[in-house]
């Protein structure tokens, strides 16, 4: 134990950037010294999504836990880079204030912006100067690839649909929706499976956009199918056992009737 480490009853920020200091640093935790950027990455994401189900939760509590796990990965990545001399942590913070102040020239400077979408607008408009973006091309390159690919081709939708490359109506929308379903349906009956691949994500980006003209958050919208569809199967699972049914060797036909069954009663 590291007798000049000064216990507190309650630590803040800089001590937690000391901690992380103090577990890379020479005689401190094996397992956080070997650490690297790309070890940790997957870490990042987790927690990020963990944070996310407390939020999705309500739940407070878990939410102050699992902002904290999130912040130990903001300051881990940041020692990294402050034991290469390249920046560290204050330096992450200092760059955030920037931007934040830079863009809401409304609250610190003396630009007009009296409602959301105006705000969202001059957000976009100084951050595609920021980055030095000249063609609206190059605010659709600038996307994340490491987004998950449903809310990153809402992304892409989004920026092009404000450079003026969008459907007219709903209904323009749900057209193409199922002119890519027919596009599908004939390549799986004679094309490759490389063919079927790209038409099946041709569908999936078209399901995006009528996500968008309806209002719905695709990504959200899967994710509260994919619940629906493990609450149901659990339901069958369920029912299957209190009729004595074997699901493996029951058949689908027979599966389909305990779903539907299932289905009308929720």
């Amino acid at each position: 134990m590291r007798a000049d480490f000064p216990f507190k009853d309650r630590y803040g920020f800089e001590d937690l950037v000391e901690i992380m200091r103090i577990l890379r640093a020479p005689g401190g935790c094996p397992w956080d010294a070997k650490q690297t950027h790309q070890s940790i990455r997957k870490n990042f994401i987790e927690e990020t999504y963990e944070a996310v189900e407390a939020i999705d939760a309500e739940d407070p509590v878990l939410l102050q836990e699992e902002l904290g796990d999130v912040l130990l990965q903001v300051v881990y990545h940041a020692a990294m880079e402050e034991e290469q001399g390249t920046f560290q942590i204050m330096d992450v913070c200092d760059g955030v204030c920037k931007k934040l102040i830079h863009r809401h020239p409304h609250i610190f400077g003396d630009v007009e912006a009296n409602t959301a979408e105006e705000v969202l607008s001059n957000w976009e408009s100084i951050k595609q100067e920021e980055k030095g973006q000249k063609t609206a091309a190059q605010t659709l390159e600038s996307v994340s690839k490491a987004l998950p690919a449903l809310m990153r081709a809402e992304k892409i939708q989004q920026r092009a649909a404000r450079a003026g490359m969008d459907y007219e109506s709903q209904a323009d929308a749900f057209r193409d929706l199922q002119s890519e379903l027919e596009e599908l349906n004939a390549a799986v009956e004679q094309e490759s499976r490389e063919r079927q691949t790209e038409e099946l994500g041709d569908l999936l980006f078209s399901v995006v956009n009528v996500s968008r003209f309806i209002g719905a958050d695709p990504e959200e919208a899967l994710e509260m199918a994919c619940k629906k569809f493990v609450d149901r199967f659990a339901a069958v699972e369920q029912l299957a056992q209190q009729r004595g049914i074997e699901m493996k060797s029951a058949g689908i036909q027979k599966l389909d009737e305990l779903w539907r069954e299932v289905k009308q009663g929720r």
